[in-house]
């Protein structure tokens, strides 16, 4: 049950990496801490992920995906910001600023970021009774059963050129996450997995452009920027579009018949947190 020992050590040099980007976003030491912190939670539920049904993860799997939600509109808001400097426009940037700070404050004495580290405290305990109770058998063949399923929605997703791309981009970054969260086992190659990477962010990009265009028709000081944000939205869509292809010829065969229409479209809106 080494593997079992492997697991439960990753979770908590993870614990570690959380602590410490809750307190440089508490001391606002650094510009990266609020991305860092969010990217160490979404490892969480990576490894997490297979696992999920047990109700010993149930806690820390939900109080994880709290943490993720909110604080995703203050990474908008910080990305956006970023935008606005490099854009040329500080003014506009520095008018957020104070919505940003707020968020800050939000996230670092909120009840979400609390949760999950209490749970992180509680957690490993009951996974090992569950270990002793010999209740974690054939985990690798459980994430390898994980892994092939979130690669075949995302061929079924590929293969259906009427499949939101909204949804498909959180595809991509749930099959990227999980794929990294157990290199050994994933069916992909680290070519595949660097492809993968490149569409991920090129969706991101678009994606950011385009909740960008459509920010600006409410936020009226944005207009400006309008024009050239759809333009980049285009262009970052055409590029996904290119690798969208490419992944799909390069990942591994189905390992079963592709599931599509309301099934798949149930599971992406279930995937969107």
């Amino acid at each position: 049950m080494a593997f079992v020992d492997t697991f439960v050590a990753e979770i908590i040099s993870l614990q570690v990496a959380l602590y410490h980007a809750r307190s440089r976003l508490e001391a606002r030491t650094d510009p990266e801490a609020l991305h860092d912190l969010r990217i160490t939670v979404r490892r969480i539920r990576s490894l997490l992920r297979p696992f999920r049904a047990m109700h010993e993860v149930t806690a820390l799997n939900e109080a994880a995906a709290d943490v993720g939600r909110q604080t995703t509109p203050a990474r908008d808001l910080e990305v956006l910001i970023e935008e606005l400097q490099q854009r040329g426009f500080p003014e506009l940037a520095q008018r957020r600023r104070a919505r940003l700070n707020a968020s800050y404050h939000a996230v670092v004495n909120g009840q979400p970021l609390k949760r999950l580290m209490a749970a992180l405290d509680a957690w490993p305990a009951g996974f090992r009774a569950a270990r002793s109770n010999g209740r974690l058998q054939h985990l690798e063949q459980k994430i390898r059963k994980t892994l092939n399923k979130q690669v075949d929605r995302l061929h079924a997703a590929i293969a259906d050129t009427q499949f939101d791309r909204h949804q498909l981009r959180i595809l991509v970054k749930r099959t990227r996450y999980l794929t990294e969260a157990f290199p050994q086992l994933a069916p992909l190659s680290g070519n595949e997995a660097k492809l993968l990477k490149s569409l991920q962010s090129a969706l991101g990009s678009w994606h950011d452009h385009y909740l960008w265009s459509e920010q600006a028709r409410v936020e009226k000081d944005l207009l400006p920027l309008m024009p050239v944000w759809s333009a980049c939205a285009a262009a970052q869509l055409e590029k996904a579009e290119v690798q969208l292809a490419q992944v799909a010829s390069l990942l591994p065969k189905p390992s079963g018949p592709l599931k599509g229409g309301r099934d798949l479209k149930y599971f992406a809106l279930q995937q969107a947190v």
